[in-house]
């Protein structure tokens, strides 16, 4: 190859490369971007110092600044796989421990910095380049048995693992050892080796990790078809500036718009029976999947202008999200066809249409509690609980459609935990028929009764579909009754497909509702979510609701968000509690993992709120290596968001708060209450605050002796708050608290004073 060769090439960018590049300076990013560009237009030229690596018959290297090369694989004459960005000492030092090639069984490519991968098992950062070389450093086993002493290595390299990690595979003692090879392995080959750490039967690993990418129809790959290779790669062709600049700069979710993992990739594309639901803890990517599997559905439909595909979830916020993924995700012809929108609002456009006009009132659960407190006030009543009462008519009377006095009396309170005799539901019932007439008087009424009227609204609406479908049926023929479209005269389901994002936090009357929009049958509706982040009291069992998920759910169990380090303390937080799976069974996190690697989580304790706000700005200010809009803080209330604004903006700092509906401006510290922070994601957080009597508040304890059920549901609700702002944070968490730490802490304090 020569500089005459003519301009114009195909470059493009591999998985795993794109974090590397990341943790540059920002000025070599910079000279990365042109870097990038120059190339595609003309690599040959002579300030490109473009060479072939000695000892390599394809990995090349080009000038992308003064100190820093860009490594290449050449695939073709003028297509071109760019693989790292490594200081230009660093990559003449180390060309014997750089390693490629076409992976045996996936037929994909692997390349491997082994440099990087020893630095990760020993725990420690690769040398700088100024720094003395080491010693390679495969580690030797020690005298207990290695991880996987049981499989030899033809049975790793038959899994797909990548064959130049084998003999440091076989090597590994310990967990810390093996994610410190995972972080920096092709994916396949990390998926692999904790699945199998995880104690995953081999022939189940063949069977759900490696036959789903395996080479098809091919008994081995070509190991000389680079181009074959490329295409069963995770890569991605850089044709212009902002195709870097999307998978560089917004985060994970730029990654996933074309790094979708393997395993992702097949539940977004596999055609269910019926509903289909996946799981998985914060950062696995469950919202990725609902978003691509949206863009699936849609590119199977027909030709129309209609949004027969509905994305929901349960909170404004979380819709205005999923829009503006969806739209960077699949453009404006994507958002055409989807009708996006959270439960709730759905449910009031369902009642709207049904009643025009209406003028009531909405009000949330904390103003439908207060209500309910009016109400015994004013009955001169003390027997009974205003949040007990608020519950029943929540989770009995309304969750269950109860219409009459003796209904009630005949209705399953499962899950309840408080027993009451037929005397307490008669007295019951009178108050919450007192209850709905002083809410009408108002003209008022709550989210809840507005799901449950949609729902038999739309139950009653999918009986006259089927009653027309029978006698179309009996008259030997069919209307178009099942095709999803706009509104109009015909009677028709609403929608085709029905996807759902934090799908543990909606109640039974969205359920139904849901249920009743779409048809039955393939691909109705797939859900998403993670029991372990309910931070609302909607406990259903899907399968009492029509939903039946039994054979068609799926796990994730990778982080790709969260460090280790990270999700080790998130973990701790949730210890001796139990979650059930939305369809009656329990679920567990085991075998979640990270292959991220950080700093282990800071617990900062003051005497009082003055002194842990000087902490919290302090810690701020020590984090001057991120922008202010990638930090954000979490407090228990709203007062104290208000307040910690309010105190940072006299120290300098900007501070902007989450409101339902998102932040009003970009610019600044985020900061909001843990419940503002469900679905977002930061490099650095601080949870302020956590102190005994607001996480969990002291009106919990209240519970424990009258009605224990509830106590250990608000408990649980506390916990998962706390995780959920735990594991918003990327690479950086601290927790701080004034007075008495809360007691959700004491296994990361435990933990920490042992380490």
């Amino acid at each position: 190859m020569t500089g005459s060769r003519s301009t114009g090439v195909t470059l493009r960018l591999l998985d795993k490369a794109d974090r590397e590049i990341v943790k540059l300076d920002r000025t070599v990013m910079g000279a990365v971007y042109k870097f990038q560009h120059e190339f595609r237009r003309n690599p040959w030229t002579n300030g490109m110092d473009f060479k072939r690596l000695k000892g390599h018959d394809r990995l090349w290297s080009a000038r992308v600044n003064r100190e820093y090369r860009a490594l290449l694989l050449r695939l073709d004459d003028d297509d071109w796989l760019l693989v790292s960005v490594k200081h230009r000492r660093d990559v003449h030092r180390n060309l014997d421990r750089l390693a490629y090639g076409i992976n045996q069984v996936t037929g994909a490519i692997d390349y491997v910095d082994l440099q990087v991968v020893e630095a990760g098992v020993r725990g420690t950062d690769v040398p700088a380049p100024d720094a003395a070389p080491e010693p390679a450093a495969v580690p030797e086993p020690a005298l207990t048995e290695t991880l996987f002493a049981r499989y030899s290595a033809e049975q790793l390299a038959a899994l797909g693992v990548a064959e130049s990690l084998i003999p440091i595979a076989l090597k590994l003692t310990t967990d810390d050892e093996l994610l410190g090879l995972a972080e920096h392995a092709p994916r396949h080959t990390g998926e692999v080796l904790l699945r199998l750490r995880d104690g995953v039967p081999y022939e189940q690993v063949r069977e759900e990790v490696t036959e789903p990418v395996a080479a098809a129809g091919e008994d081995s790959p070509d190991t000389e078809d680079w181009q074959a290779a490329v295409a069963r790669s995770q890569t991605v062709v850089i044709t212009h500036d902002e195709a870097l600049q999307s998978v560089l700069e917004e985060g994970d979710f730029g990654r996933w718009k074309v790094f979708l993992h393997p395993t992702q990739e097949k539940l977004v594309h596999r055609t269910y029976s019926g509903p289909a639901r996946v799981s998985g803890g914060p950062g696995t990517g469950k919202t990725i999947v609902a978003l691509h599997r949206v863009k699936h559905l849609v590119d199977r439909l027909p030709p129309g202008h209609s949004r027969p595909v509905l994305l929901t979830t349960f909170t404004r916020n979380l819709a205005a999200d999923l829009r503006a993924r969806l739209i960077s995700l699949g453009g404006p012809e994507l958002l055409a066809r989807v009708d996006i929108v959270h439960v709730d609002q759905l449910a009031q456009r369902v009642v709207s249409e049904s009643a025009p006009g209406g003028t009531r009132r909405r009000i949330d659960d904390t103003q439908a509690l207060r209500e309910w407190r009016e109400l015994l006030v004013e009955a001169g009543e003390s027997r009974w609980d205003a949040a007990f009462l608020s519950d029943e008519w929540n989770q009995v009377i309304l969750g269950q459609a109860v219409a009459t006095r003796s209904d009630y009396f005949r209705v399953r309170r499962a899950g309840r935990g408080r027993s009451v005799s037929r005397a307490d539901r008669a007295e019951i019932w009178q108050l919450a028929e007192r209850y709905v007439h002083r809410l009408e008087t108002k003209g008022l009424e709550t989210h809840r009764q507005v799901a449950e009227r949609a729902a038999q609204l739309e139950i009653g609406r999918e009986a006259r579909i089927e009653e027309r479908r029978r006698q179309q049926e009996e008259r030997g023929g069919l209307d178009n009754i099942h095709v999803a479209s706009g509104s109009g005269a015909r009677l028709r389901y609403r929608y085709r497909h029905v996807v759902v994002d934090e799908a543990q936090d909606l109640a039974a009357a969205h359920w139904k509702m849901l249920r009743a929009m779409v048809p039955h049958g393939p691909d109705d509706i797939f859900l998403v979510g993670d029991t372990h982040q309910r931070i609302y009291d909607n406990q259903v069992t899907l399968g009492s609701l029509g939903i039946s998920i039994r054979g068609r759910s799926a796990k994730l169990t990778l982080s790709y968000r969260t460090t280790r380090q990270i999700l080790g303390s998130a973990l701790g937080l949730l210890e001796g509690t139990g979650y059930d799976d939305l369809d009656g069974g329990d679920e567990e996190l085991a075998g979640y993992r990270s292959v991220l690697n950080g700093p282990r989580p800071t617990l900062l304790g003051a005497a009082g709120w003055d002194e842990e706000i000087d902490l919290v700005i302090e810690q701020l200010n020590a984090w001057d290596d991120v922008a202010r809009e990638a930090v954000a803080i979490c407090v228990p209330t709203n007062e104290m968001a208000d307040d910690v604004i309010f105190r940072l903006g006299r120290r300098g700092i900007t501070g902007t708060k989450i409101h339902p509906d998102g932040t009003r401006r970009e610019e600044g510290v985020h900061v909001g209450t843990m419940y503002r922070f469900k679905g977002l994601e930061y490099r650095r957080m601080i949870i302020a605050g956590v102190s005994e009597g607001l996480v969990p508040r002291a009106s919990v304890d209240a519970w424990e002796r009258t009605d224990p059920a509830r106590h250990r549901r608000e408990l649980q609700r506390a916990r998962s708050l706390l995780f959920v702002a735990a594991t918003r944070a990327r690479d950086g968490l601290v927790i701080t608290w004034n007075g008495e730490p809360s007691r959700f802490l004491r296994p990361l304090r435990q933990a920490n004073s042992t380490a």
